[in-house]
């Protein structure tokens, strides 16, 4: 059966496969051709494909199912046994795109490997050459591929590389201080290879920061995966000055000042994703601690029905950008997922017939058909001098991306109330508390109510691992603060599951969703504000009007079988 199905391979090729399953057309498969020939980073027939937004890997995988006949598999389920790894080398895989993962259960004498490109007849011969071992075809995507091979081989590569650099730089520097990071240094190779192989494995895993931090004789290096810290990696320090110095070349610093905090920008492809990369650099007494954030660029402006939004919320959320006049507001604390909801507000607003310029710092992400202003505070382009300037653009749409003083606060007031929509954010608890926020600002209360039109605090809260997670009854103080203390039968809600479950590396939470406290700005809070009523008076009108709190939301998650009660407890502590 094996030798049948590589020999159908062997006389076919994969654009013909796609066509036949109806996949892709010929004329496109011509296009991606023409592409991959001018194309200079020497990708494969099937990535050019994805690249150009043909087809998706997953939509490969299927078709070379179909008319193959090979059985998928998906590796982040899989676990591979120390045996399968120490057969083949770590570049070998990278190279062909592919990766064992197990024995024949038959026949120990049949390697199984799944591969991204099962038609890349020299990649089985060699695997079948240097194991000794026949091989049985496992389809999935490169994506798939590429984490398994960072999941089992990424640390001990980076170890590797960190260790050459290492090698080289005491044969190079004998005689010079370990820490001092020369410039002929700043070409090693390692050091290239090891900083462009943290991002990647980053990105894999789903990483929204890398941390990079000196310690007395180690260098630690750490990523938030869905907004918790985990150590990756320990380094030597001796490799610190040299990889903080490949950074600053990459994010356009000034790779001489080590005294002072510096902020740059880089960007890399991964998986044939472009990533933005905003990065930090602190001066502490160890050394230069960096922090890089990485978003996808398309991550941010996505259709809003992927935000999270309940059926309830979501028609609250177009009713506010509905107006066409006057403020929205959206409010949270760092990483709460504030500027995807507003970019994906202004994406929804994107029309041809209007006008939107936007004052950021940074500019976040590209927004085709809008006009985007970077502030920059040494040129004295701040965001109060840009509004000024912004306002006779004859905008239709103002996008601020945070309110941080008086200055800014009244300047977007007065642009709403003569007839501009204004969206920005703010960092505040709740939606009410926002409202009280701009009155210490010094903006007037009836100012206030008559230029803010609604206004969504949100919270992002970790999606509990569907492979480990565990539904069992709740406790006395989970039904507290569940809110459902009267419940006489037992109550069952999800919890974190196994430590050593695959999918979520032992987290047991996989993935983030929004948490939503919509309060839109009706008649009985206009006056309520003009009479300068406190956030908790605010409050108390706006849940008499429906508005579900950031608590309430996060609850109706946990009864959904979507998060745990400690999540819940981590957002809404200050209740």
């Amino acid at each position: 059966m094996l030798q049948r199905r590589m020999g159908y391979a062997r006389r076919k090729r994969l654009g013909d496969l796609l066509v036949e399953a109806g996949a892709i057309t010929s004329e496109q498969i011509e296009q991606a051709l023409a592409q991959q020939k001018i194309d200079k980073r020497g990708l494969k027939l099937g990535a050019i494909l994805v690249d150009m937004n043909f087809v998706t890997e997953q939509q490969i995988v299927e078709a070379l199912k179909d008319q193959l006949g090979y059985p998928d598999v998906t590796l982040a389920k899989e676990r591979i046994a120390d045996e399968v790894l120490k057969l083949m080398d770590e570049s070998l895989l990278r190279k062909y795109s592919l990766m064992p993962f197990g024995f024949n259960a038959k026949n120990p004498n049949i390697l199984k490997v799944a591969m991204s490109d099962p038609l890349d007849i020299r990649a089985v011969d060699d695997i079948s050459i240097i194991t000794g071992l026949q091989v049985e075809i496992y389809v999935t995507t490169q994506k798939d591929i590429a984490a398994a091979i960072d999941r089992y081989y990424g640390n001990a590569e980076a170890m590797k590389v960190a260790e050459q650099y290492t090698r080289e730089r005491e044969e190079q520097n004998r005689d010079r201080l370990m820490e001092e990071a020369e410039d002929e240094s700043l070409n090693q190779a390692p050091i290239v290879k090891l900083v462009k192989q943290m991002i990647e494995q980053a990105v894999r895993k789903r990483t929204s920061d890398i941390h990079i931090e000196p310690m007395e004789t180690r260098l630690r290096i750490r990523f938030r995966v869905d907004g918790v810290l985990q150590e990756e990696m320990l380094h030597d320090i001796s490799i610190h000055s040299a990889m903080i110095a490949r950074i600053k070349i990459i994010s356009g610093m000034d790779i001489s000042e080590k005294r002072k905090p510096q902020d740059g920008r880089a960007t890399a492809v991964v998986d044939g994703q472009e990533y933005d990369i905003r990065v930090s650099l602190l001066p502490t007494v160890n050394g230069e601690k960096c922090v890089m954030r990485l978003t996808q660029k398309k991550a941010l402006t996505r259709d809003k029905k992927e935000l999270g939004f309940p059926p309830e919320e979501l028609e609250k959320f177009n009713r506010i950008l509905s107006h066409p006049n006057g403020i929205i507001l959206v409010t949270g604390p760092t990483g709460s997922g504030k500027s995807t909801t507003l970019y994906t507000a202004l994406s929804e607003l994107n029309t041809e017939g209007v006008n939107i310029i936007t004052v950021e710092d940074p500019v976040e992400a590209d927004v085709p058909g809008t006009n985007q202003v970077q502030v920059n505070e040494k040129a004295g382009l701040t965001f109060a001098s840009a509004l000024r300037s912004i306002l006779r653009q004859d905008p239709d749409i103002i996008m601020i991306g945070e309110i941080r003083d008086q200055e800014t606060a009244e300047i977007a007031v007065k642009a709403s109330i003569t007839g501009h929509l204004v969206v920005s954010t703010l960092h505040t608890n709740s939606s009410a508390s926002t409202i009280t926020r701009l009155s210490d600002m010094g903006v007037e209360n009836y100012l206030i109510a008559d230029s803010v039109v609604g206004i969504i605090a949100q919270r992002l809260v970790r999606r509990v691992c569907p492979d480990c997670m565990n539904m069992s009854p709740a406790d006395e103080f989970e039904l507290e603060i569940l809110g459902k203390k009267e419940e006489t039968a037992p109550l069952m809600i999800p919890h974190a599951g196994r430590k050593d479950c695959l999918n979520c590396g032992g987290t047991g939470y996989k993935g983030r969703i929004g948490v939503y406290e919509i309060m839109p700005v009706t008649p009985a809070l206009k006056r309520a504000i003009s009479k300068g009523e406190t956030a908790e008076n605010l409050e108390k009108i706006a849940l008499g009007e429906g508005m579900k709190t950031l608590r309430m939301a996060a609850v109706d998650y946990v009864l959904k079988g979507i998060t745990t009660v400690e999540e819940v407890k981590r957002i809404t502590y200050e209740e």
